[in-house]
């Protein structure tokens, strides 16, 4: 992995002193999917809920630094999540402005599928990459419980325009599955 992204993953996912480093593996070649996978001590109806309600989504989707506001919550195909993530640790908001980013950005996902408990596929749409023409990539998440209460969560999703937004992109989707992880944990 080139160093520069592999600062990028490092600075991304650096949380609470212990640092998470991808492989070669985990940053495929374009044109295939990327893919994280976390097994977790919840049913997946729970990891549904979290997944698809506002106040779920809140807990746990914005990577260390961040926080995010759900703005509109449409769950059906063809229907929308629209979020803002905000920059509010100091080291984020300084990456923030030296990459010349702003400190909000509002996203927009249109869900593709939604399977209750099983599935949820959507496309996000990148428009916040400067000097870059928008551009939407998919994602599908698919919930595979192990037993009443142990889910497997396998996420896919289509490469960005280049290796560097890649890696990030794969580096902040871990760290929210990390998270998610944490969000659990707390509630049991």
């Amino acid at each position: 992995m080139d160093g520069a992204i592999l600062r990028t993953v490092k600075f991304i996912l650096q949380t609470n002193d212990k640092d998470i480093t991808l492989t070669d593996q985990d940053i495929q070649q374009p044109g295939k999917m990327i893919t994280l996978e976390h097994t977790y001590n919840a049913s997946p109806e729970k990891i549904w809920q979290l997944w698809t309600t506002a106040e779920g989504i809140e807990s746990w989707w914005a990577p260390d630094g961040f926080s995010v506001k759900v703005d509109k919550l449409e769950l059906k195909p063809e229907g929308e999540l629209i979020y803002t993530m905000t920059a509010t640790a100091k080291p984020q908001i300084e990456f923030m402005q030296s990459a010349g980013m702003p400190l909000s950005t509002t996203s927009h996902k249109t869900f593709v599928a939604l399977e209750p408990n099983k599935k949820i596929s959507y496309n996000s749409l990148v428009d916040f990459v400067p000097g870059k023409d928008s551009y939407n990539f998919l994602t599908v998440v698919t919930l595979e419980p192990i037993d009443a209460n142990t889910t497997k969560v396998v996420m896919q999703m289509e490469p960005l325009h280049d290796e560097e937004w890649t890696g990030r992109l794969a580096a902040g989707r871990q760290n929210e599955l990390n998270n998610l992880d944490t969000v659990i944990r707390s509630a049991s």
